[in-house]
């Protein structure tokens, strides 16, 4: 009962525009799609990464830090978290599953992605949806030598999952992107590690998004030429070298990119750090130069 009545004093004492309402679109394949909506002003909608949901990643701290210019959209990319699944996957639907939440913001938005998140904005946006500006943080694109490249994981991914291994597809995953056996041991022992469990069987599909561009291969400069809206490109300075050459990369491959990188930043970006850079990005203003 204190719980409920605390809760129930700390949403009161939130201005309107600042307390987020849920509800959820309907995608071109029938598919439920859950999301918040907090703030008031253009609308922005935040794509998350691996693992991420409306309550888990970087746009928990970072929706209420654009709520105060901002409409912002936090969802539950298919098969997590309070959105559906439907059928073999296909990148296709994720776009489509983005362009139903665009109408529901009123039939245009700006959308910032984080690492997965990110190329699965630039897709979207390359295939014509109605996006005013993309901010990307650290999409984990492979263009150089300076660190492996990961057939072999989404290989293991794939295979776990399938024999409904999930908690070896984590760990795999995890190996992945650079984290050490005591940090995963550490994290076995922690709550989060039932959350991400009960979505590691989406890795998958995070996996048909990026295992093409994780080849290390220069990033061809057609890949992405139909973007033509401004874009800003973002990695942490504390970040893996990799994701500094990727990130300059996808910058000069976009007809209207810019590159930023934060100090003392890494992949799991503070909001603290975040939020200054994208509000007067998705306002129009000039961006903080490097």
């Amino acid at each position: 009962m204190a719980a409920s009545t605390a809760a129930i004093h700390s949403s009161t004492a939130i201005p309107a525009r600042r307390q987020s309402r849920s509800g959820h679109v309907v995608s071109s394949d029938g598919t439920h799609i859950a999301f918040d909506r907090v703030g008031q002003g253009p609308p922005v909608i935040l794509v998350v990464g691996a693992l991420c949901s409306r309550t888990l990643g970087p746009g928990v701290k970072l929706a209420p830090a654009l709520a105060e210019q901002f409409t912002v959209f936090t969802y539950d990319r298919r098969g997590r978290g309070d959105s559906g699944d439907a059928g073999r996957y296909a990148v296709e639907r994720e776009v489509e599953d983005l362009e139903a939440l665009i109408q529901e913001a009123g039939g245009s938005a700006s959308v910032f992605g984080h690492s997965s998140g990110a190329v699965l904005a630039l897709e979207a946006a390359a295939r014509g949806l109605p996006i005013e500006r993309l901010a990307l943080y650290e999409a984990p694109l492979i263009v150089d030598r300076s660190r492996a490249t990961t057939e072999r994981d989404w290989a293991q991914i794939d295979a776990a999952i399938a024999q409904g291994r999930r908690g070896d597809a984590l760990k795999a995953f995890l190996r992945c992107v650079g984290v050490p056996p005591f940090g995963i041991a550490v994290m076995r022992c922690l709550p989060v590690w039932a959350r991400v469990t009960a979505v590691a069987h989406t890795l998958p599909y995070d996996g048909v998004i990026v295992r093409e561009l994780q080849r290390g291969e220069p990033l061809s400069r057609s890949r992405w030429s139909s973007v033509r809206v401004p874009a800003l490109a973002i990695h942490g300075r504390k970040s893996p070298v990799w994701l500094h050459g990727a990130t300059r990369a996808l910058a000069g491959a976009l007809a209207k990119g810019e590159y930023l990188s934060l100090e003392g930043q890494t992949h799991d970006v503070s909001a603290r750090a975040l939020a200054p850079v994208l509000s007067p990005f998705f306002g129009g203003r000039a961006t903080i130069p490097v």
